[in-house]
């Protein structure tokens, strides 16, 4: 394990050694701007960029409707594929297209309507909110009563058939119950779907242990990659897991609001039904028949037009991550996260602060939590005197992303150093509490 020390010199040697250190120069980073919330928005490669005006000035400007037949109609699957070399899927099991939510509606639905005899859905607290409203609007669609709206602890949630078992958590927990996670899955338990990374504190699941322990009680598993693709490995196919789901806007730079993927299993593709029956899932959609045909494979589970010029930057932006490769970005991101949690114990803790992350780096994502009673008004201190750009997440957790592609050991070091002056100069006591719309 590397020894680290405070001096900038230090951070300047890790960045003489950093292989992926060329790497900066292919994003737009605004000048003096240290970017710390790659995990929520990634920054914009320049490559996105330069293929940004040929797709409007040449494919769209000139084009126009050939397109179509000029690579723009087997994008999703191109693309699926490309995403698919980040998170360990062969080729044909990964498709590109809709959002993170449409795309876990489309597979948890198909997930229990593959086992509509067993009727528990097994998450947790620690997901993203809008994955347990979408489970819970699948409950509200499949059986005839509402879900209860909240509530802690491993309990269920609505009268009607279907249950949905939300492993609790209280405010000041970091990583989940694992036991009584593994304890809450049963042979009723038809779905269990987790986030690989927990948005909050950055906890790393151990997809193999779970993907096995679901499959021993006969449960298929559902995870959402979100805040994993691009930053740790993910082995879909060698842990055996049956659907995945994830965003492109976070560590793989596709830009704001950029398509999400899917991956459905090569095992469970053709007895795997789409709720949503659309024309991009029609087996041959230019034959134009009225009634409804699924496509082969995972392309059934694609529905409308999709937002081409959004989905082709976003292929550009794929380049970067590809030619480093995720075992090199995983290294450096470690690095990071233990220099981050090291300067956090070092400079921070006497201010207050406290880790709101796994200790072990092998146990967390490329982001880390540091908590504070203040953390709200720290953040906003820091972007708009600082030029530092991290994000808040209720309580009290100022969440810091370090992306290897575009980050720095120097950035990191300097980062810290304003959060440090900050807390020093008490800059944060000038703001409101009053929380703007987006935190």
């Amino acid at each position: 394990m590397t020894a680290f020390s405070p001096s900038r010199d230090f951070a300047l040697q890790l960045d003489a050694q950093d292989k992926l250190a060329s790497f900066k120069e292919q994003f737009f980073i605004p000048e003096n701007l240290i970017y710390f919330d790659g995990n929520s928005l990634g920054a914009m490669p320049k490559a996105a960029q330069e293929k940004s005006r040929q797709i409007v000035d040449e494919q769209w400007g000139a084009d126009l409707i050939r397109g179509w037949n000029k690579g723009w109609w087997d994008a999703p699957a191109r693309i699926g594929d490309k995403i698919g070399q980040l998170v360990g899927a062969a080729a044909g099991q990964v498709i590109v297209g809709d959002t993170v939510s449409i795309n876990l509606f489309k597979l948890a639905t198909a997930a229990l309507t593959l086992q509509p005899q067993k009727k528990r859905i097994i998450t947790d607290a620690f997901n993203f909110p809008s994955d347990l409203y979408i489970l819970q609007g699948i409950q509200n669609l499949l059986d005839s009563e509402s879900p209860s709206p909240s509530g802690r602890g491993a309990r269920g949630e609505g009268k009607g058939n279907h249950e949905i078992i939300r492993i609790g958590a209280s405010d000041d927990d970091i990583t989940p119950d694992l036991v009584a996670l593994e304890s809450a899955i049963d042979e009723n338990t038809a779905l269990v779907t987790l986030s690989h990374v927990l948005f909050k504190s950055g906890y790393l699941y151990d997809m193999r242990r779970i993907t096995e322990l679901a499959h021993q009680k006969g449960a298929l598993v559902l995870w959402d990659l979100s805040h994993s693709v691009g930053s740790v490995p993910v082995r879909l196919d060698d842990c055996n897991a049956d659907f995945a789901i994830g965003c492109t806007y976070k560590y793989l730079n596709g830009g704001p609001g950029s398509p999400a993927f899917l991956y459905v299993n090569k095992r469970i593709q053709e007895k795997a039904s789409s709720p949503i029956w659309g024309w991009w899932g029609q087996k041959n959609p230019f034959d134009f028949d009225l009634d409804y045909q699924p496509a082969d494979g995972a392309r059934k589970f694609l529905v409308g037009t999709q937002p081409m010029i959004s989905m082709l930057i976003m292929e550009a932006a794929l380049e970067p991550l590809l030619q480093a490769g995720i075992d090199a970005l995983r290294e450096k991101s470690i690095l990071m996260t233990n220099f981050a949690a090291f300067l956090t114990e070092t400079w921070l803790v006497p201010f207050g602060f406290s880790l709101g992350s796994p200790a072990d780096s092998a146990k967390r994502g490329s982001h880390i939590s540091i908590r504070h009673a203040e953390g709200y008004r720290v953040n906003r201190a820091l972007i708009e005197e600082m030029n530092l750009i991290p994000d808040f997440r209720a309580p009290d957790n100022l969440r810091l992303g370090f992306a290897p592609l575009y980050l720095s050991f120097a950035d990191l070091w300097d980062g810290f150093d304003r959060i440090r002056r900050v807390m020093e100069e008490k800059r944060y006591e000038k703001y409101p509490s009053q929380k703007l719309d987006v935190t």
